[in-house]
């Protein structure tokens, strides 16, 4: 990690790739016909709230950072605070420009309660009870944006990567200091329980299309394997390097779970990218961390 750029470790630029799939799968949800129609501005604008959200992040937390983690940028005095500051308000506000140009009033009806949920989380609500509520809202408004003048049609998806996102912050709270092992066990059957569901909805697709049912439950066994694995190893061993891993697996494991709910909507392509496209996050993510 020591060898990427201090501004790719400020905003966690792996894990931006996990933001297109939400606008995929917003728009996928939220349409009639089951048609990807996210103009790639809406991609955008998610993915410029996004890394907002992991400078903001860096920029809240810098005293905490100082004394846990003092490789990261601004503690290590490769970043100002103020330029950290300054590029997450330049990054939301850039984010907020282009969803309006680009989906007008109903996009920044969506887009506005983003902002301000991101916003809120990290300088108000993290390390509060609220702090994992709010990062699942976020998300869960991430993939509403994407779906334009129907966010009410994307609603379920919306729920399901929500829950996931809840439960990663859940450990997230720990990832420094270590925990019991009832956290990492908790943390499994959670992650379990988004996987069933999602994988209940495909079984019931296999008689009107099991093309995209077989494909669903091809991604939630990728994401359920990913997950378990890291989450495993946790509950052996719950100390900080295990659920720091758990964590990263989690944040990156959203994409073949955004992966299963985009075949379920008919897009087997949209699906297949973002399958193809989750080895490459991996391995970025092993020069900058995501979490």
């Amino acid at each position: 990690m020591a060898g990427a750029p201090p501004l790719v470790r400020l905003v966690r630029l792996p894990s931006v790739l996990t933001v297109p799939g939400d606008a995929l799968l917003g728009a996928a949800w939220g349409s009639d016909d089951g048609t990807v129609a996210a103009p790639d501005g809406l991609v955008l604008a998610s993915s410029l709230m996004y890394l907002s959200g992991m400078a903001l992040n860096d920029w809240a937390d810098r005293e905490i950072d100082a004394e846990e983690r003092p490789t990261r940028p601004i503690p290590a005095g490769e970043v100002t605070p103020r330029f950290a500051l300054g590029l997450a308000s330049g990054l939301a506000g850039a984010s907020l420009v282009i969803a309006a140009g680009v989906g007008g009033a109903p996009a920044l009806r969506t887009a506005l309660p983003l902002a301000a949920t991101v916003w809120s989380y990290d300088l108000i609500a993290k390390g509060t009870p609220a702090g994992p509520w709010a990062m699942a809202a976020a998300r869960s408004l991430d993939v509403l944006l994407g779906a334009g003048r129907s966010p009410r049609r994307a609603a379920p998806a919306a729920a399901i990567i929500g829950a996931h996102t809840l439960v990663v912050t859940f450990v997230s709270v720990h990832e420094a200091d270590g925990a019991t092992s009832r956290l990492p066990t908790g943390a499994l059957a959670g992650f379990g329980a988004t996987a069933a569901t999602t994988a209940f909805l495909a079984l019931r697709r296999r008689r009107s299309d099991p093309v995209a049912a077989a494909a669903a439950l091809a991604c939630v066994g990728l994401y359920a394997a990913a997950i378990g694995r890291a989450g495993v190893a946790a509950v052996r061993d719950p100390e900080a390097p295990k659920l720091q891993r758990l964590v990263g697996t989690g944040v990156l494991g959203l994409m073949p779970l955004q992966a299963a709910l985009l075949a379920l909507s008919g897009r087997p392509r949209a699906a297949a990218g973002i399958v193809a496209t989750w080895p490459f996050a991996r391995r970025a993510a092993r020069r900058a961390s995501v979490t």
